[in-house]
């Protein structure tokens, strides 16, 4: 059948069995990557807000920094992290290094400018006389700041499902921070690495191909709301 089809097969059979170690990772995944996404859109959407509805000096080097922001090398992120939190770094008192801990920070570093950028682009794409409306209206800040992101909010989905798929996929930060440890902070994306370093393809198909399960789940189930009021 092949490497494909055996890997296919033992996806196949991984799911129906509901085999402990699979989910365990399939759960620590979805956990990592949730919890991290849940903090990049915490702080990405008000960044990205911020850069969009504001004006001060030195805002287009902000924004610059934040569409650089958007293609760091997550190598280079996990390398910053791991600096950080390891032992001798100048958070290492806190113990997160090759912890789950410290993998949801390195992806919550990697999503956040993601979240942000795409926050600033579906701001921006609003209608200029529609903040002018708002204020005319008597609401206040806060309000307009609600209003435009309820106006937004079919973009800031998108941000989130990019900011989901940045760090859902993302392998070399993951595993400089968290050491792939087997029961610990093993991922399905670091899990298939792992299996194809050792010979294992087919496993290591297997994984990749429940990894695009959940991927498409996640994604498939932020789609729905917002694609709901666009139909015809």
């Amino acid at each position: 059948m092949g490497v494909v089809g055996e890997g296919l097969r033992e996806a196949v059979r991984l799911l129906a069995t509901g085999d402990p170690e699979m989910l365990d990772i399939a759960f620590r995944t979805l956990q990592v990557s949730g919890t991290a996404t849940l903090v990049s859109v915490l702080l990405g959407v008000p960044l990205g807000a911020w850069l969009a509805l504001g004006s001060f000096p030195g805002r287009k080097f902000a924004v610059s920094l934040v569409n650089f922001g958007m293609g760091l090398p997550p190598v280079l992120v996990g390398l910053a992290v791991w600096l950080t939190l390891s032992r001798y770094g100048p958070l290492g008192v806190l113990g997160l290094i090759y912890t789950p801990a410290a993998m949801v920070v390195a992806q919550a570093v990697i999503a956040t400018p993601i979240v942000a950028g795409f926050t600033l682009a579906a701001i921006q794409s609003l209608n200029p006389k529609l903040r002018w409306q708002i204020f005319s209206l008597g609401a206040n800040r806060l309000q307009f700041l609600m209003l435009m992101l309820r106006e937004a909010r079919l973009g800031l989905l998108a941000a989130v499902m990019a900011g989901f798929g940045g760090v859902i996929s993302e392998v070399g930060a993951s595993m400089m921070v968290g050491g792939n440890v087997k029961g610990e902070t093993l991922v399905l994306t670091t899990a298939t690495v792992l299996e194809v370093s050792k010979g294992n393809f087919e496993l290591a198909t297997a994984l990749s191909i429940i990894l695009l399960l959940v991927s498409f789940g996640i994604t498939a189930g932020l789609t729905m709301p917002q694609q709901h009021r666009q139909r015809p």
